[in-house]
């Protein structure tokens, strides 16, 4: 498939950087929703991360609504919610209010991850058991935004906002049950065998239940992209957050982004400095026609009908600069969507 034939979306988990404030960080995510719509990207998506020294991103729905006020066609959306912080109606309600207010442009998408931390989940009034109620806490969630529920998300003057589920295992037998699009990405992607993605997504197909949400399965494929002038500069772009990512596997803590010539791995120890190497490997970065190539084959081999581009950078301008020649890799085309009966169908 080309890659022009695949939605190109962006998820922004709003890093901070060292030497910035945590509201240039915010300013910088809707400044790239803007540049990210002229470019003609499929979505802009945020997270959610609570207590999180490199990220500023917290509230999810806050910044949606940001995000969707300084834009006029891109679709907004989170990637994601995570059901076991809130209460299913809670997350229904703001994302029924988002999509009155901009209709037919809100997406949502939901996971099972808990906080970070002990201390974090203690604020939330979360347990570690709290991740084994989503299969549950998403079907009321559906109830709610169906108004198949006691209770009903309001407002309701619009259509169905479509759903997505933030993909494990687990995850992704729960949405394929529930009829609903999975994203997919991280390790699990990469790795081979049963637990592997693509076995993984073939159970998706396999056991989609279609349903009025989606009438098909519809795979999102994420991925940390860069793509620049040499593959070296590529890489020094991924490189501030691999090791943030190292330092929080192996510190307990994700810190702001430094430039790439303060990230350099070497005066790491020999566990992080390994786990930055695999970060940097699972990535998909390099030269134009480099990133083409991996794409393609990231794309034949899971059979994706979009590319979530993820992977927060020090340098905001490389990372404009990357978000272009990405743009100009799959065209000036965009597969639209079109609703029906409350479901998003690819066209």
């Amino acid at each position: 498939m080309p890659l022009s034939d695949v939605a190109l979306s962006l998820l922004d988990r709003a890093n901070t950087r060292r030497g910035s404030t945590e509201s240039e960080a915010l300013a910088a995510v809707l400044d790239r929703a803007e540049r990210a719509e002229d470019l003609g990207y499929h979505r802009f998506w945020v997270a959610e991360h609570h207590g999180v020294p490199g990220i500023a991103g917290s509230a999810p729905a806050v910044l949606m609504a940001a995000a969707a006020a300084r834009t006029r066609r891109i679709r907004i959306g989170s990637g994601g919610i995570m059901l076991p912080n809130h209460q299913p109606l809670v997350v229904a309600e703001q994302a029924a209010t988002l999509e009155a207010l901009h209709p037919g442009r809100i997406d949502l998408g939901v996971g099972r991850s808990l906080g970070f931390t002990a201390a974090v989940r203690d604020a939330l009034r979360t347990g570690t058991e709290a991740a084994d109620r989503f299969g549950d806490d998403l079907a009321d969630l559906l109830a709610h935004l169906s108004g198949t529920a006691p209770v009903t998300a309001r407002p309701r003057d619009h259509a169905a906002t479509p759903v997505f589920v933030l993909a494990t295992g687990a995850g992704v037998r729960i949405a394929a049950r529930a009829g609903l699009a999975v994203v997919l990405g991280g390790p699990a992607l990469v790795r081979e065998g049963p637990a592997g993605g693509v076995a993984v997504l073939e159970r998706y197909r396999a056991q989609f239940r279609p349903s009025s949400w989606w009438p098909a399965p519809y795979v999102v494929v994420s991925a940390n992209v860069a793509v620049a002038r040499t593959r070296e500069a590529a890489r020094r772009l991924l490189l501030p957050e691999a090791r943030a990512l190292a330092l929080s596997r192996t510190r307990g803590e994700f810190p702001p982004l430094e430039p790439a010539e303060l990230a350099e791995p070497d005066a790491l120890p020999a566990r992080e400095r390994a786990l930055v190497e695999e970060s940097l490997a699972a990535s998909v970065h390099g030269t134009a026609p480099e990133v083409r190539a991996q794409l393609e084959h990231l794309v034949e081999r899971t059979g994706a009908d979009e590319l979530l581009v993820t992977g927060g950078a020090y340098d905001l301008d490389a990372q404009a600069a990357s978000d272009r020649r990405l743009a100009a890799l799959f065209g000036a085309r965009r597969p639209d969507v079109t609703r029906t009966a409350g479901a998003v169908t690819p066209q």
